[in-house]
C-alpha cells in the first residue's frame, strides 16, 4: 500500500530549483559533447562539470533586470565557473535547454506514475480476487439489471489500468527526447552528430526534426495518458460513492476513529476521498485541453505554450500522484458488506431472472415478442405490488401459460443465483492473462 503522502518525491521533480538543475545538466552535456568534438577544450569542460552551480535567489535578482530566466541563469551559473563560462551555452538558444530540461522532469515524472499505478493495479487483483464470487446486483441506468460478483466489478479496472501503462509507457518513449538544434532547428553552428551526443549524455534521443521547440504533440500525448489513467480513477471513485449511498450501503470507505464526517450531523459517513478523486480528475482533463492548444505555435515558435505548461505540468503529475496513493488507500481500507449484497438481490423480489424466464419460455416453444409481453407484464406487476410476498417467481407459478411450460424443478433453475456465477473463473482468467 503506498503512503498517500509521498508526494515529495514527485514534488522535488516540479520545483523551481530542480527546473535549473535540469536545466545546468542540458548545459554541462552540450559542453561535454563539444569537448568530446573537439570544439572546446577537454579541460575546460572538466572544470565546468566541477564547479558549475547555481544560486536561485541570484538568478531571482538577476531576472529583475533581464526579464529573460535563461539569461539570468546563465550569469548566476557563470559566476561560479569563471572564465570557461565563454564555453556554456555557445551555439545553442534557450529553448534547446528548456525543452530538453522539461523532458527530463517528464520522463523522471512519469517514472513515479507509472510505478504507482502499477501498485495500484496489484490492489485490485488483490480486492477483486478476495471477491471473486461474492454475488452483488448488476445496475444499467442505476437500476437493478442482473446480479454480477463485486470481484467483476472491481477486476474491471485490472485490464483497464494495463491499457493505462501502455499509454503512459507509450507517451514516455515519445517525451523521452531532446532537441539541440539551434534558433530553428537548423544546427546552424551545430551539428546533428553533437545534438546525438548530448542528449545521449542524458539519456534521451534527438527530435527526428524540430524548430526552435520541440514539438508539443508529444506534451499532449503525455497529458492525454493522465487524463485517461485519471479518468479510470474516477470510473472507479464513483463507483464507490454510488454504492455507499445510504440506501444501498454495500461498500463503505474507511471511517477512523475520532473521524468526523459532518460539523453538523453526527451521524455522517460520507465518501469524501472518493469525491475529492472525482474533482481533481476534472482539473487533470482540463489540463489536457490547454496541452492540446499548445500544439499549433506560430511559425517556428511563439512562446504561448510557455507560461501554460509551468502550470500544467506540475498540477497535472502531482494531481495523478495524488490520485492514485488515494485511490489505493480506498481500495486496499474498503468496507465491503456481503451480505447487504445479497440483501439488494433479493429486495427486487426477482425481477433481476426476467431475462432468464424470458430465454426459457422462448426455449420452450413461445415466440419472442409473446414471451416478452408475459414476462413484462408479470414484471411489471411485481414493480407495482406492495406485497411482499408478490416476487417474480411466485408469480410465474402461478401464470396459466408459463405452468404449461416448466416443472417445479425447471422454475427453480431458472430463478437459480448460481447461473450468474457459471463463468466467473473463465472471465478472471481472461482479464488477468
Amino acid at each position: 500500500m503506498i503512503d498517500r503522502y509521498s508526494l515529495p518525491e514527485m514534488n522535488g521533480i516540479w520545483t523551481e530549483e530542480n527546473r535549473f538543475r535540469r536545466m545546468l545538466d542540458v548545459e554541462i552535456a552540450v559542453v561535454q559533447a563539444m569537448a568530446d568534438k573537439g570544439i572546446v577544450p577537454k579541460a575546460s569542460a572538466a572544470r565546468i562539470k566541477q564547479k558549475a552551480s547555481f544560486k536561485l535567489s541570484e538568478i531571482h535578482e538577476i531576472e529583475k533586470v533581464t526579464k529573460h530566466d535563461v539569461t539570468a541563469f546563465l550569469k548566476s551559473v557563470g559566476k561560479t565557473v569563471g572564465p570557461d563560462a565563454r564555453f556554456i551555452h555557445m551555439g545553442i538558444t534557450s529553448s534547446d535547454v528548456l525543452d530538453t530540461a522539461v523532458s527530463l522532469q517528464l520522463v523522471q515524472s512519469l517514472e513515479i506514475i507509472i510505478r504507482k499505478t502499477k501498485a495500484l493495479q496489484a490492489v485490485v487483483k488483490k480486492l477483486a480476487l478476495k471477491h471473486k464470487m461474492t454475488p452483488a446486483m448488476g445496475r444499467t441506468h442505476g437500476v437493478h439489471a442482473e446480479p454480477t460478483t463485486f470481484g467483476l466489478k472491481i477486476l474491471l479496472y485490472y485490464p483497464e489500468l494495463t491499457r493505462n501503462l501502455e499509454r503512459l509507457q507509450a507517451a514516455k518513449r515519445g517525451i523521452s527526447v531532446g532537441k539541440i538544434s539551434g534558433a530553428v532547428g537548423t544546427y546552424a553552428g551545430l551539428s546533428p552528430d553533437l545534438e546525438k551526443l548530448a542528449l545521449g549524455k542524458l539519456g534521451l534521443t534527438a527530435a527526428p526534426i524540430s524548430t526552435q521547440v520541440l514539438q508539443r504533440d508529444r506534451h499532449a500525448e503525455v497529458m492525454a495518458a493522465l487524463a485517461i489513467l485519471a479518468a479510470t480513477m474516477e470510473k472507479c471513485a464513483i463507483e464507490i460513492r454510488h454504492l455507499q449511498r445510504t440506501e444501498v450501503r454495500e461498500v463503505e470507505e474507511s471511517f477512523s476513529e475520532g473521524q468526523t464526517g459532518s460539523s453538523a450531523m453526527p451521524h455522517k459517513k460520507n465518501p469524501v476521498n472518493c469525491e475529492r478523486v472525482t474533482g481533481l480528475a476534472r482539473l487533470v482533463r482540463a489540463n489536457l485541453q490547454a496541452a492540446l492548444e499548445n500544439v499549433a505555435l506560430w511559425h517556428e515558435r511563439d512562446i504561448s505554450h510557455s507560461s501554460v505548461e509551468r502550470v500544467i505540468f506540475p498540477d497535472s503529475f502531482l494531481a495523478a500522484d495524488f490520485m492514485l496513493s488515494e485511490m489505493d488507500r480506498i481500495l486496499s481500507n474498503l468496507k465491503v458488506h456481503p451480505e447487504r449484497m445479497m440483501h439488494n438481490i433479493l429486495a427486487n423480489r426477482g425481477l433481476s431472472f426476467s431475462q432468464r424466464l424470458l430465454t426459457a419460455s422462448i426455449k420452450k416453444g413461445l415466440g419472442r415478442f409473446e414471451a416478452y409481453e408475459i414476462v413484462q407484464k408479470l414484471a411489471l406487476r411485481v414493480w407495482n405490488s406492495t406485497n411482499a410476498g408478490d416476487n417474480l417467481e411466485t408469480l410465474s407459478r402461478g401464470d396459466e401459460r408459463l405452468k404449461k411450460l416448466f416443472t417445479d424443478n425447471e422454475f427453480k433453475e431458472i430463478f437459480n443465483l448460481k447461473a450468474y456465477l457459471e463463468h466467473v473463473d473463465a472471465i478472471f482468467t481472461k482479464a488477468l492473462r
